[in-house]
């Protein structure tokens, strides 16, 4: 991996901004004022950007007319304010007419991690992913978040990307691709097992592939760059290639990523083991920090490299029991 690090959010907003310079159609909508990136958008390019306030909602609502009215428009906010406080009006608004427009949420997973459950965002792919006409993109790195700036205003469409607040090391090279195409992509080539993760979990489980390599357990690792449609070729390509599959996600298990995996392999026929790594189905009102949340739910570097030990245990186990006669 490489060591390039940069806040999602400003690049997201920086790249809208050089498109917006071109193209008057560009609309952005925001709920925040937070960042100096849309400090400079605000100034710059005051009649395309527009500061709906604490009124997200209504901000859906203004995205859906500018569409209509063959705009290519962007609402922003953090995650569950853009998501969950807005879910009626986005699939009113939006997917019942699959309008381009780009719902677009920084904090995923407990990227808030002081401020407590109003802001965790821990259950926004599973609410998501239930509307009809979306795309979900999930980038890992600095690379592809620039290329889903750049898709989403090249090819409008109906689209939730979800960012980092953290800034998040490379893992891919400039002008690399490859991700768009693919939807999950191999970022380490590993023996029995593949684990599937994205955004700030990609650099855990890096961490956690690095101590399980000193025991001699040598794990594949993939990105999961588009969420919905899951890439089932892609997919396919990845399983037929390892004895297992471990989804590891900053979200509640059911509806997220592993839940996309899970409901590919059986749509698809795709006969290979699968465990889900994730949140489990309780609230941690706790605060100490995002790692001291991880460690609560199970999902730090520590907890990450036991469970993928015990998933590799029952796996060797498994491939020593005799055929039945």
């Amino acid at each position: 991996m490489a060591t390039t690090i940069n806040l999602q959010r400003d690049i997201f907003v920086n790249a809208i901004f050089e498109a917006a310079s071109k193209n008057k159609d560009i609309y952005f909508i925001t709920a925040d004022f937070g960042a100096q990136a849309l400090d400079r958008f605000r100034a710059e390019l005051g009649e395309q950007f527009i500061h709906a306030g604490i009124c997200e909602q209504n901000m859906v609502d203004l995205a859906a007319g500018l569409a209509l009215s063959g705009k290519i428009s962007y609402i922003y906010a953090m995650v569950p304010f853009v998501t969950f406080r807005c879910f009626e009006q986005i699939k009113i608004g939006l997917a019942t007419m699959n309008l381009p427009v780009t719902v677009l949420g920084v904090g995923s997973g407990y990227s808030y991690d002081d401020a407590g459950p109003t802001h965790y965002a821990t259950e926004d792919i599973g609410c998501m992913r239930a509307l009809g006409n979306i795309e979900i993109l999930s980038p890992s790195d600095s690379v592809s978040t620039y290329a889903c700036a750049k898709i989403s205003y090249e090819n409008p469409k109906f689209r939730y990307i979800r960012l980092d607040r953290k800034p998040l090391p490379s893992i891919y090279k400039e002008g690399e691709s490859r991700f768009l195409e693919e939807g999950i992509c191999e970022i380490e080539r590993g023996d029995e097992i593949c684990v599937i993760t994205n955004g700030y979990m990609m650099q855990k489980v890096m961490e956690a592939k690095a101590r399980l390599a000193q025991e001699g357990i040598h794990i594949g690792v993939a990105d999961i760059f588009k969420i919905k449609p899951v890439n089932a070729a892609s997919l396919k390509k990845i399983a037929n290639t390892y004895k297992m599959l471990v989804t590891v996600e900053e979200h509640f298990l059911s509806g997220g990523i592993g839940s996309a995996i899970a409901e590919t392999c059986v749509d698809f026929n795709l006969n290979v083991p699968l465990k889900r790594i994730g949140i489990e189905d309780a609230y941690h009102m706790d605060n100490g920090g995002r790692e001291y949340l991880h460690k609560l739910c199970g999902i730090d570097v520590d907890s990450l490299v036991e469970r993928i030990k015990k998933c590799h245990s029952e796996l060797m186990l498994k491939n020593k029991e005799p055929i039945p006669s």
